[in-house]
């Protein structure tokens, strides 16, 4: 138990800003082994966003619930995922050679792919949760965006399991990410992203495997076809469009079903 639980701070150190005790391991070992627990920063990050969302929509505009609980996720992950997709959107956008857009994903400034694509994502997500929060509202809506951030988790774990680590040489500028994953790990990690599902007591909830593995597939396809594989960039820019798809079928389905 306390080895998991020194796994899990691991976890919490590299993709929280929550502080964690000196003693945290942070070797390439212990990063690899706390993937497992990816989906479950998302239970912390959805967790906290939700709480926001719920204790702000008694007193608050919709609309202005929805944003301090965007916010409230940024300032918990140090908007790590956030800079990811934006990084990645930098680097296609701008690249048309793998060494190209590894070189621009690396480099810390945003260019205007990278600002546009921040901008339409945030707008998209706002909109979407606003959406959910307007047709549903209550525990309903703060049980969506729980959800959301854990299952979105599951994506980046399914990519590290299937997929090539894109860069030849890491270097001290490179995101801290893991490259190697057991089938147990990967079990593990992937149940505990689909869990929140079983609140909705509905099996239409569970569509939402074959939609994000459909998502997962086509980023995939598609950072191998450029790059050779993925990168922590990429990972982020995966949980980010498989959080967006995940709202986006929770309001189809509550508006259709």
């Amino acid at each position: 138990m306390k080895k998991e639980w020194s796994i899990f701070l691991t976890a919490v150190m590299f993709y929280t800003r929550i502080p964690c005790p000196r003693w945290v391991d942070h070797s390439a070992d212990m990063l690899n082994k706390a993937t497992r627990y990816f989906p479950l920063i998302g239970w912390v990050v959805g967790g906290f966003s939700a709480l926001i969302y719920l204790g702000s929509v008694l007193v608050l505009p919709l609309s202005i619930a929805v944003m301090l609980s965007m916010i409230g996720s940024i300032l918990l992950t140090g908007a790590f995922h956030e800079d990811g997709f934006a990084d990645v959107c930098d680097g296609f956008g701008g690249g048309w050679t793998k060494e190209k857009i590894l070189t621009i994903m690396k480099d810390s400034a945003i260019g205007a792919y990278g600002a546009l694509g921040m901008i339409m994502m945030l707008l998209f997500k706002f909109t979407l949760l606003w959406e959910i929060g307007n047709s549903k509202g209550g525990l309903n809506a703060a049980m969506v965006i729980l959800a959301a951030h854990a299952i979105s988790r599951a994506n980046p774990v399914f990519m590290i399991f299937t997929d090539e680590y894109a860069r030849d040489n890491e270097d001290s500028k490179a995101k801290p990410v893991a490259k190697q994953m057991k089938l147990g790990t990967f079990v593990v990690a992937i149940l505990i992203g689909l869990l929140p599902l079983v609140y909705f007591q509905n099996l239409y909830f569970f569509t939402a495997i074959p939609v994000l593995i459909l998502v997962k597939l086509y980023l995939s396809s598609y950072f191998k076809k450029w790059i050779g594989g993925y990168t922590g960039d990429c990972l982020g820019a995966v949980q980010q469009i498989s959080e967006i798809a995940f709202y986006l079928l929770v309001l189809l389905l509550w508006k259709f079903t």
